[in-house]
């Protein structure tokens, strides 16, 4: 009973989110917040601006070395992230 008022309630939410335009910048959010959790605390670390636009996520490192790794795993990325919050959000993910 419960889990059917918790989906209930879930579906009424997000109808409401996107019927107001608001479930793609909460979404948006929510791919910048799980950046961290994601990519792990080393990563993170040398991370400095985590931000959507233009459907994809830039993310600025201070490491010239991990920017060129995760340059080739760019595509792969944007799909875990997008795997994290249940959406499909952004396209790509570019470093800088």
């Amino acid at each position: 009973m419960i889990n059917d008022k918790s989906s209930i309630m879930r579906d009424v939410l997000l109808a409401f989110l996107r019927e107001e335009g608001l479930e793609t910048p909460l979404l948006q959010y929510r791919i910048v917040q799980s950046w961290p959790e994601v990519m792990g605390e080393t990563i993170s670390r040398y991370t400095r601006q985590v931000f959507v636009r233009d459907g994809k996520l830039q993310v600025q490192l201070t490491s010239p070395s991990l920017r060129q790794n995760l340059l080739m795993e760019h595509k792969r990325i944007a799909q875990k992230l997008n795997e994290h919050v249940g959406s499909f959000v952004i396209s790509d993910v570019c470093f800088f």
